[in-house]
């Protein structure tokens, strides 16, 4: 009944009033990172038609737009490794190469246990692999990034469904995740504690042990990631006073991108608002989105004119402003920004889109 607000709007409160204050130019980087889910509700013509469309119409509207870096609106497919089929996994592959987007690891289970969910994300990170997507780190082993499905990362639901597994984050370190994506969750009650942030959450067996953590912080007194930490990236969490339910509360703002609420440039403020940065590096401000682009009516206004209008919104204002400049990254390139960020760089952030992790196949990578 409270929409976990009891949970999280204490943090939201004090972030809200406690920010590093922003010289200079902002650069602002926007990754859509999408729950894809092609057969959800649908046989296998109907994904594979999904996926096509995606391959029709993404290439298109990728074609219309650049970044301050040159590069065109870009895609994240978290695909549900669960589901996995070779053709449509294919096809998607397929999208990945024609827009510059990458696929990585999504995953629903239920009363799981920690030596399954070794197997079964060792068997579809080899499966992805083999189409040539996730990453590689600089020794060449195979590194992806996860969005836990029904948001029940490290068994958060209260009542226990939807994982099952006891110190989860370190099953996902052990196995090559790089960073988690699944934040925020609200208005469910596996919403954590700690919002709004990019920090390393340590792995206990207790449930929800990402409910806090350590924040990212640049320079000389960094701290990468300890064994059983694990790298929890958030998208924006605030509340929305434009948009009141029943004309008098405001509505919560968690980042998702839907056919009934699209991007547009009001959400686009309360995200930078909420000011999501390494510390110490409040210039460069992380706008993670989330969608579940397979859906028809989703995948509409993600392909169509709504997100068309969000695009020429944001070249406008990059125009009139000069201290204002939109990057479009995949969920890898946002890490790779967040770990040079963390080890001291700062100005331009294109030239680290690379940082750590190389796509799967490309010159470096092995």
């Amino acid at each position: 009944m409270l929409k976990a607000l009891d949970i999280w709007l204490p943090a939201w409160w004090q972030r809200h009033r406690h920010h590093e204050h922003v010289l200079g130019v902002r650069h602002v980087l926007i990754a859509v990172c999408d729950h894809f889910e092609p057969f959800h509700d649908a046989e296998k013509d109907e994904a594979l038609a999904r996926v096509a469309t995606w391959r029709r119409d993404f290439a298109t509207l990728a074609g219309e737009f650049r970044d301050a870096d040159g590069q065109p609106p870009k895609h994240t497919f978290f695909y549900p490794i669960e589901q996995y089929d070779a053709e449509v996994v294919g096809a998607l592959a397929d999208v990945c190469r024609a827009t510059g987007s990458e696929t990585e690891v999504h995953l629903h289970h239920d009363g799981d246990t920690a030596d399954n969910l070794r197997r079964t994300l060792a068997q579809g990170v080899e499966r992805l692999a083999a189409h040539g997507q996730l990453a590689r780190d600089a020794g060449g082993a195979l590194r992806y990034g996860f969005v836990h499905g029904n948001w029940a990362l490290d068994n958060s639901h209260p009542e226990g469904r939807h994982c099952g597994v006891r110190n989860e984050l370190r099953v996902l370190r052990e196995t090559g995740c790089y960073a988690d994506f699944t934040l925020p969750s609200a208005p469910n009650r596996t919403q954590t504690r700690a919002i709004n942030s990019l920090y390393y959450a340590r792995g206990t067996d207790a449930p929800k042990s990402h409910d806090t953590g350590r924040r990212v912080t640049a320079g000389r007194d960094m701290k990468p990631a300890a064994d059983g930490e694990l790298l929890i990236v958030q998208g924006p969490l605030a509340l929305n006073w434009q948009r009141r339910k029943l004309g008098v509360l405001p509505r919560i703002e968690n980042s998702d991108l839907t056919a009934v609420n699209p991007p547009t440039m009001d959400r686009l403020r309360l995200w930078l608002d909420c000011r999501i940065s390494v510390v110490g590096r409040p210039n460069w401000l992380f706008v993670k989105l989330h969608t579940h682009g397979a859906l028809p009516a989703n995948s509409r206004m993600l392909l169509g004119e709504p997100m068309r209008a969000f695009h020429r919104s944001l070249a406008t204002a990059a125009a009139r402003d000069a201290s204002l400049r939109f990057h479009y990254v995949t969920a890898r390139e946002m890490v790779n920004l967040l770990h040079a960020a963390e080890a001291g760089h700062s100005g331009e952030p294109g030239p680290f889109r690379d940082h750590c992790y190389r796509k799967n196949g490309t010159a470096n990578s092995a």
